[in-house]
């Protein structure tokens, strides 16, 4: 491969990676895809790269919440004003049901070798779809008075579930951001508080699962390196980075409007024609 080439796949790897992050679609799917067809890397191989790549995703989202990151170390360091406790307990219960549910079906899905690529297409569709509808109902509520809860409405009970949740994310097809997002709107909180809080639970989940494919599945990690270099990883870490700052703030902006729910909808078709197009695809493979 040219340099050019490396730098060009670099890009689009760290755009694909920053946009799909955010939105809740499945960016380890994405990053999978793009790295098998791009790189030649095997299923697992992409799998792990597409967690790999969640650092730069990772980065961007603490210097975005670069506020809510300090309160937690206030807390460390002994400030114990009630919205930082709060916040601090939120996450670390999150992170640690995220660890205990994440890490065993990392581990299986590193295991396996092949999954058809319709499916995870067609289980982001339906998250897709479902956050939706979800959304919607949030605000029909919402103008009746009603799924109006912020952080310090919910209970430990509730940390644990978005914890579980976001632990889930880690099969292959599930998207993080769109399951713990759905989560909180059944739980009645207000939109643009449900994609904050799952934003924010997000960098550690992200950051966990970078050190989990570098210190378990080394080999992978080192596929993708050889395949576009480590100038090529940086490049698209930093693509990642940029990319997520932006979309980041565009999400939190958007969530208070109408149009997200037409916009995860219309994005929810759109995976589920993909999937469709592949599973034909497939078929037509076998019979042809």
């Amino acid at each position: 491969m040219t340099t050019l080439m490396q730098v060009l796949y670099s890009i689009i790897i760290g755009v694909v990676q920053g946009i799909s992050e955010w939105l809740p679609i499945s960016s380890k799917t994405q990053v999978l895809v793009i790295g098998t067809y791009l790189l030649n890397l095997t299923y697992s191989q992409a799998y792990t790269f597409g967690l790999f790549m969640e650092v730069g995703s990772s980065i961007a989202a603490i210097i975005y919440f670069r506020k809510e990151i300090w309160s937690l170390i206030q807390v460390i360091m002994g400030n114990r004003g009630k919205a930082n406790v709060t916040l601090f307990k939120y996450v670390l219960t999150a992170i640690i049901c995220t660890g205990i549910i994440g890490a065993p079906l990392y581990l299986f899905a590193d295991s396996l070798t092949s999954i058809p690529i319709w499916l995870p297409m067609m289980v982001i569709g339906l998250v897709l779809l479902g956050d939706a509808v979800f959304i919607r109902y949030s605000r029909k509520k919402q103008a009746q008075g009603e799924n109006t809860n912020r952080l310090g409405d919910l209970s430990f009970k509730d940390y644990v579930l978005v914890g579980i949740a976001q632990g889930i994310a880690a099969l292959p097809g599930v998207s993080r951001s769109g399951i713990t997002t759905s989560t909180l709107l059944l739980m009645k909180v207000e939109a643009d508080e449900a994609f904050r809080l799952s934003f924010i639970i997000g960098i550690f989940a992200s950051l966990a699962a970078f050190a989990l494919t570098v210190v378990a599945t080394r080999s992978n990690v080192a596929a993708a390196v050889a395949g576009i270099g480590a100038i090529g990883i940086i490049i698209a870490i930093i693509s990642a980075t940029l990319v997520s700052l932006f979309l980041i703030d565009f999400l939190l902006k958007i969530a208070k409007s109408s149009k997200i729910v037409y916009l995860t909808a219309a994005l929810g078709l759109i995976a589920l024609g993909s999937s469709l197009l592949y599973l034909a695809l497939g078929v037509g493979a076998m019979f042809g």
